[in-house]
């Protein structure tokens, strides 16, 4: 019945967790959101958990994506090798308990570079499966650890893990610029100047060394720092593409981050495409159909 859940699809990531009960129809009847990430629990705690969930939002099957897989989180969902489909992905959910389906990440085991991921896949196959994307593309999923990812005929084979937004974090709260990227981050000159920058570099620790050098001199105003930082490093991650002007670059997930994404990647000649939020839900309501 298009009116009652089906199920629960769960994005539990390392400090947050969000919920949905979901139709037959892929319709969301009921959300949650709640701060109940992998951080806050114990593996012993997850039945509970479970077991509210169901209370909640009225459905006795749970289908979970994310940190939840992980090590750190309730039983590790072991990765599903690189090229991979989200068939394989459906078939190789762990069931740690009755009625509980974790969804595995994606692993790049062969060849020189190692690299792993939890959840962005389901992104990726939602957005292909709802038409925001093609079946052979290059996605961006911008965050702490901003992912790029690319498709083969619907198919994720390759990806690189960029460790963009916690470099800045550390940037703030550690060492020298500790201080002095406390003001806001947004689009505008600083920015964009930031980006050119990070383009241009080839030395990222020197140009970001620019950040106290600019401002010692008065080359760079003190308000501005925090967004010209951000842009170096964006910009550093962005500059690593050689191929942005060759196919649009499908951002997944909006919000500020998002945001200057897309400006740095106008900035460097590439065509940054905003998928629609909604594609982890509907990348887990195609897992559950595959099971149905």
């Amino acid at each position: 019945m298009g009116d009652r859940p089906a199920y629960i699809a769960v994005d539990w990531g390392t400090t947050n967790r969000r919920a949905f009960a979901v139709s037959e129809a892929g319709v969301i009847l009921d959300s949650l959101h709640d701060e109940r990430g992998v951080l806050a629990l114990t593996p012993d705690a997850y039945p509970a958990e479970i077991a509210a969930l169901r209370a909640r939002l009225g459905a006795d099957l749970i289908i979970a994506v994310g940190m939840i897989g992980s090590n750190r989180g309730w039983q590790a969902a072991p990765y599903v090798a690189a090229p991979a489909t989200l068939t394989a992905l459906a078939e190789a959910c762990l069931e740690p308990a009755p009625g509980v389906r974790i969804v595995p990440g994606v692993a790049l085991r062969g060849g020189g570079r190692p690299d792993v991921m939890r959840g962005e896949e389901i992104q990726v196959f939602g957005a292909i499966g709802a038409g925001a994307a093609p079946a052979t593309a290059l996605f961006c999923q911008p965050g702490t650890h901003n992912k790029w990812i690319e498709t083969v005929d619907g198919a994720i084979t390759d990806f690189t893990t960029v460790m963009t937004g916690e470099f800045f974090a550390l940037l703030r709260a550690h060492g020298i610029l500790a201080g002095t990227l406390d003001g806001t981050v947004g689009d505008g000159a600083p920015f964009r100047a930031g980006v050119r920058r990070g383009l241009a570099s080839r030395n990222l620790a020197a140009t970001l060394f620019e950040v106290r050098s600019g401002l010692l001199l008065d080359r760079l105003a003190p308000e501005d720092a925090a967004a010209h930082a951000s842009g170096i490093l964006i910009g550093a991650d962005i500059g690593t593409r050689d191929d942005l002007r060759r196919r649009p670059v499908h951002l997944l997930g909006g919000g500020r981050l998002g945001s200057l994404y897309a400006a740095a990647i106008t900035e460097a000649g590439g065509d940054p495409v905003i998928v629609p939020d909604g594609s982890t839900t509907a990348g887990i309501h195609a897992i559950w159909s595959l099971r149905a």
